[in-house]
């Protein structure tokens, strides 16, 4: 019978093998390694520089493309530790998420269970806030809010999805050796998929939980599996879209509304069953997001944008945000927007000189408000600097003469939104076409676990932002800080 002592000393020992093999494991790729683990390795590993430390060989990084529980972050967090116990001697990395706050929620956990797992130090057990964390002489940054850091040798973006271009383009500058980027593809039309995916130096890789099986317990299989609207079998992904039979052609042809495979024989009945959950999270699909505020807008050519008064709207945008500047008009049930401008505009005068190539009229006079209503966002550039005296509207009515006004934010965002959905809205379709379809499918609500909450995420909201001034303008007679003429008022449909 085993003394105390020896239990203990026997526990130990079990422990310091489980490490072992828990860490052999990190160097060893065979069929039972997570895919994307594995892509990461080698990505790496395959890697050549010259003597002037520039890539001559492999890849500048990867992304990870795929549904719920594939193993895309964990594998992220696993990558990280293979570099600092065999790679690395003294090297950084950063982690990246669209706010702070949401590592706590996420990558908190991932390392406390992983550091544990290979016998490292392990400090998320017990501080509240983590903001950087070492392994030997390697050190862990944890960055969101827009904050890119310093120069790293490494950048992991989690849930790239929710990260901005600018901040992409700020770290992969300031990254030594190589970057990688995972998320679920909840969105159709991303710069990322536009200006990242298409290179030849970015690894790609799309994964499901079924690529992760052996790693997902029977509560997680049976929530994902519980999202299938269709009955199994039915149906094929092809070219990333789903296919099923079509009894009237004969054919296996894409799903549409009409098109249909047969519906899940226990998913429907039960109440489960999501279209949207089981594309993105059970087929690691794009998908139209869940959450989108404008899902349905009717778009039209230039000639057709009706014949009556109308104003002009702007959201400011600089440096890396575009200016969004749009002709307005509405009545009873409908309301037109055509884009004329969404690219940035840092000054005052540069924007005048866009109005001016746009006819908007101008005062008559100094003293006189009788030119075009240009409603604009009532925060700016200069706003919170020298105590907020010089501002881009004042410069453009002061010294160009505009009919500039800021509005009034007397009510929520969502109000307007919801204000807006209330008409029919007619967007003209011309050379910016590309720029507002993307906000049009990408402008969407806040999640908390998965559930839409009545909060617009600040992303995707130039073009609409611009709209919604417009709207607010037109709907809230004696609550705007401006003034307007008799005819103006008119044109308003006051």
């Amino acid at each position: 019978m085993l003394t105390d002592a020896e239990i203990l000393e026997l526990e130990t020992l079990l422990k310091e093998r489980d490490i072992d093999i828990s860490r052999n494991k990190l160097n060893v790729i065979n069929d039972d390694t997570n895919p994307n683990y594995k892509l990461l390795q080698e990505s790496i590993v395959h890697q050549e520089y010259n003597d002037k430390d520039e890539l001559v060989k492999g890849k500048r990084g990867c992304a990870l493309e795929g549904s719920s529980r594939s193993g895309k972050t964990w594998s992220g967090v696993d990558i990280i530790i293979w570099l600092c116990l065999y790679v690395e001697t003294k090297c950084t990395i950063n982690i990246y998420r669209a706010t702070y706050n949401e590592f706590k929620t996420t990558l908190y956990d991932d390392f406390k269970r992983r550091l544990d797992d290979y016998g490292l130090p392990n400090k998320f057990h017990d501080a509240e806030e983590i903001k950087s964390f070492k392994i030997g002489q390697n050190t862990i940054y944890f960055l969101g809010d827009g904050k890119h850091g310093g120069g790293c040798d490494y950048a992991f973006f989690n849930e790239m999805m929710f990260i901005k271009n600018s901040v992409f383009d700020q770290v992969e500058m300031r990254c030594r050796k190589f970057w990688w980027a995972d998320y679920n593809p909840s969105f159709t039309e991303h710069w990322f998929f536009d200006k990242v995916l298409s290179r030849p130096d970015v690894g790609f890789l799309r994964t499901t939980f079924l690529d992760n099986l052996t790693h997902l317990s029977v509560q997680e299989k049976n929530k994902i599996k519980s999202w299938e609207p269709w009955k199994p079998g039915s149906y094929i992904v092809k070219d990333e879209e789903i296919h099923c039979y079509n009894k009237a052609t004969g054919k296996v042809e894409p799903i549409t509304k009409i098109n249909q495979p047969p519906p899940h024989p226990t998913n429907i009945t039960n109440g489960t069953a999501d279209d949207f959950m089981w594309k993105v999270y059970g087929l690691g699909l794009r998908g139209a997001m869940k959450g989108v505020i404008f899902n349905h807008v009717t778009w039209i050519e230039p000639n057709e944008f009706p014949d009556i008064q109308h104003i002009y709207t702007n959201d400011f945008g600089f440096t890396t945000d575009p200016n969004a500047l749009n002709r307005y008009a509405e009545d009873e049930h409908n309301i037109w927007i055509e884009p004329l401008i969404y690219t940035p505009i840092e000054t005052a005068a540069e924007l005048a000189g866009v109005l001016e190539s746009f006819g908007v009229r101008k005062n008559s006079s100094d003293y006189d408000e009788d030119g075009d209503l240009i409603i604009c966002d009532s925060s700016d550039k200069y706003t919170g600097e020298n105590k907020g005296t010089v501002e881009m509207v004042r410069e453009l009515k002061k010294n160009h003469r505009y009919n500039a006004k800021k509005v009034s934010k007397t009510k929520g965002v969502m109000y307007w939104l919801n204000s807006m959905k209330t008409k029919k809205i007619h967007i003209v379709k011309n050379h910016l076409y590309a720029q507002i379809k993307k906000e049009k499918e990408n402008y969407k609500l806040k999640e908390i676990q998965g559930i839409c909450i009545n909060q617009p995420i600040d992303l995707w909201n130039h073009f609409w932002d611009s709209g919604r001034y417009g709207h607010m303008a037109h709907n809230s007679q004696g609550e705007t800080v401006f003034k307007m003429t008799e005819e103006q008022s008119r044109k308003l449909n006051y």
